[in-house]
């Protein structure tokens, strides 16, 4: 008689439990292919790759034959490219076993950059975890199959293999925990402390090397015009924006996520036919949203970088990248995503607003870093924040330096040439400029009242005059007259007059 119930669970249970041997091994083909190739191209890859993947991390055997003929070639200062690696597979038998010479010349012929190579040895890394994990777990299916299976021994020898796995990831110097750690000394002297700005000069630095730049302010006050003067200047196509030099760029990647065709239209502005070259081959312009916020996806930002070989990053806008600004646990997350970029030496500019209570202040009055929109982390995580204060449209704006890497830029009072896209300095607020048109000299009090306003200056506007005085001083262009005590009848202010070199120079 036919079971009336053929299909009950207990029915499904019957006969021999599915194992693991089936299970289709983590590899990454692709991955390992384009981080042969980097390294066939450049054999400085070599040292960037190794620590990331460890011992045995390549899938295909031929991959680990090819890679133990790189780490030979490089150990031994010798080139890497595919010819004479074919002839060194071939002296020790092993090159038919590995594709031949059309294989070797395939994988150095693969498209990726160098600069992606470390993001594909993590992929690696990872999946060569994954297999020796679900070895371990083959082998325990394995041992607990066995007759007269004892558990406590099984559950003892996971345990040893799991320890092992993990001292050998740590040990290894792959591991997660030391890969980006160096010692004091290193950290100190070559982290590139020293290096030379981004733009601005040592003495006055707007974005230094390794820390984010960002601008801010209300719609319509030239945020992109200044950005993109910046940016043509990292491309090279002028050396100086606000008069203070700017740092080449290899390449520069635009994110153009907010409204990409206006972008462009103020773009043209300063573009001409003879930039085509640079520009095709120089930069990159990412339109519209990404595929994922950077809260999200903290990677994200690198990725982009290494996928197009750009050395620099302008977000434009923050608002478009960031799910919410006012979390501030999204914020840290944004910061971890810069930090991250930063970290494999992308440099990035940002673009933001700021409070819309504030949008509409009266001229002059300065701003502070609480009028950003957002989670105060925003600004924290920057290394540096100009902040434009003017009305929409309005040629004439004022540029404040909220956070600063070394000395105070401005206040600025700056014009915008809307039709060329260019900005150019008020000359009536240069402290060299009031100096030499001042024949009985100003005092830090004089300059402050002129830059900051008002006429009771606050201490620390009184300081920062008195800084730039005093380094017109350094540099030979004012002289300095010690001001006196106070007493019965008064004392005197320090005054400083332009020296002679400096109206030399300009008669």
């Amino acid at each position: 008689m036919a079971d009336p119930q053929p299909n009950t669970p207990s029915r499904f249970r019957e006969g021999p439990e599915p194992t693991l041997d089936a299970a289709e091994p983590p590899y990454n083909v692709d991955a390992e292919r384009a981080v042969l190739g980097a390294c066939m191209h450049n054999g400085d890859v070599i040292d960037a790759v190794r620590p990331i993947l460890g011992e045995g991390a390549f899938y295909r055997p031929a991959h680990e034959t090819i890679w133990r003929a790189l780490l030979t070639q490089h150990r031994e200062d010798r080139p890497t490219d595919p010819i004479v690696l074919t002839e060194l597979l071939q002296q020790q038998g092993d090159l038919e076993r590995v594709g031949g010479r059309p294989y070797l010349h395939q994988l150095a012929d693969a498209s990726y950059g160098t600069g992606s190579a470390e993001h594909h040895a993590e992929i690696i890394r990872e999946k060569a975890n994954l297999r020796r994990l679900l070895a371990s777990a083959i082998r325990t299916v394995q041992r607990a199959q066995e007759p007269g299976a004892d558990p406590e021994a099984i559950r003892s020898e996971v345990e040893a293999e799991m320890r092992a796995e993990r001292e050998r990831a740590l040990a290894s110097g792959q591991g997660r925990l030391n890969r980006f750690a160096k010692d004091g000394w290193s950290f100190v002297k070559e982290t590139g402390a020293d290096a030379e700005p981004l733009w601005g000069t040592r003495e006055k630095t707007v974005w230094a090397p390794g820390e984010s730049l960002m601008i801010v302010g209300a719609p319509g006050v030239g945020k992109t015009t200044l950005a993109h003067q910046v940016v043509f200047a990292r491309l090279g196509l002028q050396e100086t924006v606000l008069e203070m030099p700017v740092a080449p760029s290899r390449r520069v990647l635009y994110l153009a996520m907010d409204r990409p065709r206006q972008i462009a239209r103020a773009m043209d502005r300063r573009v001409f036919p003879t930039d085509e070259k640079i520009l095709r081959e120089r930069l990159v312009v990412w339109e519209g949203p990404l595929p994922a916020t950077l809260d999200k996806e903290p990677d994200l930002l690198a990725d982009l970088a290494a996928a197009h070989r750009a050395d620099t990053i302008v977000i434009d806008s923050l608002k478009d990248a960031v799910s919410t600004m006012v979390d501030d646990g999204l914020a840290v997350a944004f910061h971890n995503a810069r930090m991250r970029a930063l970290r494999a030496g992308v440099e990035i500019m940002e673009l933001h607003h700021q409070r819309k209570a504030t949008a509409d202040a009266p001229r002059g009055q300065r701003p502070a870093l609480d009028q950003v929109y957002g989670s105060a982390w925003i600004t924290a995580g920057a290394g540096s924040v100009l902040f434009i204060t003017g009305r929409a449209g309005d040629p004439a704006v004022t540029l404040h330096h909220l956070k600063t890497p070394t000395g105070e830029i401005g206040p600025l009072d700056v014009t915008h040439d809307h039709v060329r896209g260019t900005t150019t300095l008020d000359p009536s607020k240069d402290p060299a400029v009031l100096l030499r048109n001042s024949p009985g000299g100003l005092t830090a009090r004089d300059l402050a009242a002129v830059l900051f306003g008002g006429s009771d200056p606050e201490r620390g506007d009184l300081e920062k005059a008195r800084r730039r005085l005093q380094s017109l001083v350094a540099s030979g262009l004012a002289t300095k007259v010690d001001g006196t005590a106070g007493g019965a009848g008064g004392g005197q202010q320090t005054r400083y007059y332009a020296s002679a070199r400096h109206l030399t120079a300009v008669g």
